[in-house]
């Protein structure tokens, strides 16, 4: 086993982190949030050398789930997540893609499996714990490798933010319990890619985001 990396890539109009998490020994990994521009995603994944062994989803938003579909068919891999809970959203996304004018190649997405609080998904020996999260959606996961001290969360969590809750399903206050209660115990010194916009580490967001330390906010 080698050492677990990251590529990004940023795909549809809301530049949504899709993210390519992969062995560097093995080249064999996981794809996250494949939320549109499958082409440019499977581009990436060739360039890069990497056989995808799963598709693995936070939540059920069509920027992070829109592309899951025909990058299963082209990958030929099963897709793990997110939560049951937002199964309705999965099931949405066609419309929410209208509603945003980006109809025509993002679908509803069904996963092969849903994923719960407390079950471990892997590759290569990279061992990632289920967080359930609401809050942001009523099915978010985060995906935590303990021994790389990393984690992925998805619209959880931002550098500077947090994810938005006037969402459908959306819930501050149950988002705000999410981060404080499941994500920050894990350790100051966590690492985290989050769905959009820059990475950042738990004890720098548990010092400095106003959303966190109730600063203007």
């Amino acid at each position: 086993m080698g050492s677990l990396r990251a590529a990004i890539v940023q795909v549809t109009p809301f530049q949504q982190n899709c993210t390519i998490l992969f062995d560097d020994q093995e080249k064999r990994g996981v794809l996250v949030d494949p939320g549109g521009d499958v082409d440019q995603i499977l581009d990436t994944i060739r360039r890069l050398g990497v056989t995808i062994e799963a598709i693995w989803l936070t939540h059920g938003h069509l920027d992070h789930a829109g592309g899951a579909m025909e990058a299963r068919e082209a990958l030929g891999v099963e897709i793990l997540g997110p939560h049951e809970a937002d199964a309705p959203l999965l099931g949405n996304i066609e419309r929410q893609a209208q509603n945003y004018g980006i109809g025509g190649t993002m679908r509803n997405c069904t996963p092969d499996r849903f994923l719960s609080e407390g079950e471990k998904v892997s590759f290569c020996g990279h061992e990632f714990e289920i967080f359930h999260c609401p809050g942001h959606a009523p099915g978010h996961v985060v995906f935590y490798n303990a021994t790389a001290r990393f984690a992925h969360v998805g619209d959880v969590l931002f550098r500077g933010s947090v994810g938005r809750t006037d969402l459908p399903g959306g819930d501050h206050e149950a988002l705000i319990r999410s981060i404080k209660e499941k994500l920050l115990p894990l350790g100051d010194d966590i690492t985290f890619i989050c769905g959009h916009g820059p990475a950042s580490q738990f004890g720098v967001e548990r010092q400095t985001n106003p959303f966190l330390t109730g600063k203007g906010f």
